[in-house]
C-alpha cells in the first residue's frame, strides 16, 4: 500500500468513530438518540431534497460536502449541546484542535480540501455555508416536534431559546423560514415548548 492510499485509509477507519458520538436528539420515532454520523447523513439528503429552496449562488454540492463533514471534529470534541452555555465556551477551542488532528491524517492536499470545506461552514461567510448552516438547525426542530417535545421537554427549553436557535434561517434559507415559524407555533400550542422564561439551570 502506497503512503497516500494508506493515509486515505487511515482517515476513513477513523471516521468511523462517528457512528459513536451521540447527540441529544431522539429519532423520530422516538426509540433512541441520534448519533452525529447519522446527523450528517440526514443533512445531506436535506440539502439534495430541498435544492429549490436554497437562495442564489448556493452551490448544493459544496452544501453537501459541508454537511458530511462538519461534524466529524465530534469524534475528538463531543457533541456540544446547543443550549448548553458552559459547554459552548471552549467549543471553537475543542473543535480547532479535533480538526487539526483528524484532517492532518489526510494527504496534505485533501487536509486542505476539507478543512478549508469545514471552516467555511464555521465561518458561515458564503451563501452555500448558511444554506448549509440552516438546514443543521431544522433538521432537529423536525425530530422534536415528532417526538413530542423531545430534548426540549428534557431541558426545559423555552420558545425564545428556540427562536434564537432558528434565527440563522432567515437569512440562510429564507423561502423556509415561514415554515419554520409555523413549527415553532404548533409546537408552542401543543405545549412542547414552553413559553416561560428560562430558568438559569435550562440556559445552561
Amino acid at each position: 500500500m502506497n503512503q497516500r492510499l494508506r493515509q486515505q485509509i487511515d482517515f476513513i477507519c477513523e471516521i468511523d468513530r462517528l457512528k459513536t458520538i451521540l447527540r441529544q436528539t431522539l429519532l423520530m420515532d422516538g426509540s433512541r438518540q441520534e448519533n452525529s454520523a447519522e446527523h450528517s447523513w440526514h443533512l445531506a439528503l436535506m440539502a439534495l431534497t430541498l435544492a429549490e429552496y436554497a437562495p442564489p449562488k448556493v452551490e448544493i454540492t459544496q452544501a453537501i460536502k459541508q454537511l458530511l463533514i462538519h461534524d466529524l471534529v465530534e469524534i475528538d470534541a463531543g457533541d456540544t449541546f446547543c443550549y448548553d452555555a458552559a459547554a459552548n465556551l471552549n467549543k471553537a477551542e475543542r473543535e480547532q484542535a479535533a480538526a487539526d488532528r483528524l484532517f492532518g491524517l489526510l494527504p496534505p492536499d485533501q487536509q486542505l480540501e476539507i478543512r478549508c470545506l469545514w471552516q467555511e461552514f464555521e465561518e458561515q461567510t458564503t451563501p452555500t455555508a448558511r444554506f448549509a448552516a440552516a438546514l443543521d438547525r431544522i433538521q432537529p426542530l423536525l425530530h422534536n416536534q415528532r417526538t413530542a417535545g423531545g430534548t426540549w421537554k428534557q431541558h426545559g427549553i423555552t420558545r425564545e431559546q428556540v427562536m434564537q436557535r432558528m434565527a440563522p434561517v432567515e437569512v440562510g434559507a429564507p423561502e423556509l423560514w415561514p415554515f419554520v415559524l409555523q413549527i415553532i407555533e404548533e409546537c408552542t400550542a401543543a405545549g412542547f415548548i414552553t413559553d416561560q422564561v428560562a430558568s438559569p439551570a435550562a440556559a445552561g
